[in-house]
């Protein structure tokens, strides 16, 4: 069986594409995070999963939209609880589109292995967007791999960000 993984970046796909494969399913990487800022934030992060997925063998569909504008378009004014709601809506609305499009039996995302994200509003927008696109939306708890992707992406040198991507977590990193 097929599922497309949306893929926030290489450090946090580790421990999801073996976890899937554990499972006997084949993932299809899927790069789109129009969220990531400033654009050398994002060339880094999309280079390194570029390149990590040609190593592992791990197919990969990327929507390459360095998209600032929409993303601000899409969360801005809201507050922290509501913004990151609306990006969660705004990456999985294109990962159930593109699951749907490629054939795939489900689809998931990275992003469901960060203790940092708000996990419920991720899963609340992943079965929306699956509702919408005809999609299914396979839900896994990734966060006890955690630490151990961490480190697996530690020993391989992958580049390793500091914040979730979005300029608002950017700048609160600093506050």
């Amino acid at each position: 069986m097929s599922v497309l993984l949306h893929i926030c970046c290489a450090p946090c796909s580790i421990e999801c594409v073996s976890r899937l494969r554990d499972e006997g399913l084949s993932p299809l990487g899927f790069w789109y995070n129009p969220n990531i800022h400033p654009f050398t934030e994002y060339k880094a992060r999309r280079d390194a999963l570029t390149g990590y997925a040609a190593g592992i063998g791990l197919p990969l569909l990327t929507r390459d939209e360095y998209g600032l504008r929409e993303f601000l378009s899409r969360v801005w004014p809201s507050g922290p609880g509501e913004r990151c709601a609306r990006c969660y809506d705004l990456r999985m609305d294109a990962a159930a589109s593109a699951a749907a499009a490629q054939g795939c039996d489900s689809f998931t995302t990275t992003l469901l292995i960060s203790p940092y994200q708000r996990h419920d509003a991720l899963r609340d927008a992943a079965e929306a967007a699956a509702r919408r696109h005809g999609a299914a939306f396979l839900y896994r708890d990734f966060r006890p791999r955690f630490r151990e992707g961490q480190n697996a992406a530690r020993e391989l040198g992958l580049y390793r960000q500091k914040y979730c991507g979005c300029i608002f977590s950017e700048e609160e990193r600093y506050s």
